[in-house]
């Protein structure tokens, strides 16, 4: 693949985009910079503080593909999906990749494939199961909450299912007892019976710089696998239960998970800063 016209020079092209939405000022917003080639670490993880969003994507060709980092204001991620949602939504809209045609994106993760059907995009991503646990000692009541209905672990991730969607939507978590857990994030999660949604969640992992994370692919890589061992279903409409909320359709296919969401461009420019290449 030849490097696309607007990704040639030293200028940096930048976007806000509002991911797994089709309304502006809800989903998840990301910030999408495209760049010419690698860049120094140091110079995208100031950037990323400097955008202040819950991760900035950083994209550049690489041996005839496409090279996908994530950061949070805090540090880089393995793994995260709406900026790599707003990231394929970009390149189709700005006509850098035909929208027929699928994305494929280098990853600290492994390759991960984008395809679009209609105007949903959708994220091949791994799952990532969980396995019965028990509950890190003060979680709950930093969470505000007095029993669970079951703990699972992937990693240092836990998912914490309680009763009713009306339980998530209450939590006011206390975000410095958090921080003194061993754990990374957490995400309580219910079944929901009214139809308009088959579970809800939310994200919180204060140790990544995302107190809490208004949409979170990354998040539906647990659910999914979660909610199919106890559901007997592959295939899920959640929503992510935050104060801008967003909604995600989940497919479980063996180890993978594909994430159907939409995405709003907010805004398009060009960095004003010079870039600064890697090495």
């Amino acid at each position: 693949m030849d490097t696309h016209p607007s990704l040639t020079g030293s200028a940096c092209r930048f976007f806000l985009v509002d991911a797994f939405t089709d309304r502006p000022f809800t989903g998840n917003p990301a910030a999408v910079c495209l760049m010419p080639a690698a860049a120094d670490p140091s110079w995208m993880q100031a950037l990323a503080r400097e955008t202040n969003v819950s991760e900035t994507a950083y994209l550049h060709p690489e041996g005839g593909g496409w090279r996908l980092r994530w950061f949070t204001p805090k540090t880089e991620v393995e793994l995260c999906g709406h900026p790599t949602l707003a990231t394929a939504h970009v390149l189709w809209e700005e006509e850098i990749i035909p929208k027929g045609s699928p994305v494929v994106f280098r990853s600290l993760s492994g390759e991960l494939v984008v395809t679009r059907s209609a105007d949903w995009v959708e994220l091949d991503l791994p799952a990532l199961p969980t396995k019965e646990a028990p509950i890190p000692n003060e979680l709950l009541p930093a969470l505000g909450l007095t029993s669970v209905r079951a703990c699972g672990r992937a990693g240092d991730d836990y998912v914490l299912e309680v009763k009713s969607p009306a339980e998530i939507r209450s939590l006011r978590p206390d975000f410095e007892a958090i921080l003194r857990l061993p754990l990374r994030s957490v995400i309580p999660t219910a079944e929901n019976h009214d139809g308009s949604h088959d579970f809800v969640s939310r994200f919180f992992a204060p140790i990544a710089g995302r107190s809490e994370d208004h949409v979170t692919g990354f998040a539906h890589c647990l659910l999914g696998p979660y909610w199919q061992e106890r559901l007997h279903r592959d295939h899920f409409v959640a929503y992510q239960a935050s104060e801008r909320g967003g909604t995600l359709h989940v497919t479980v296919r063996g180890d993978r998970v594909i994430l159907g969401g939409r995405a709003v461009t907010i805004f398009r420019g060009e960095l004003a800063i010079p870039f600064r290449p890697a090495g």
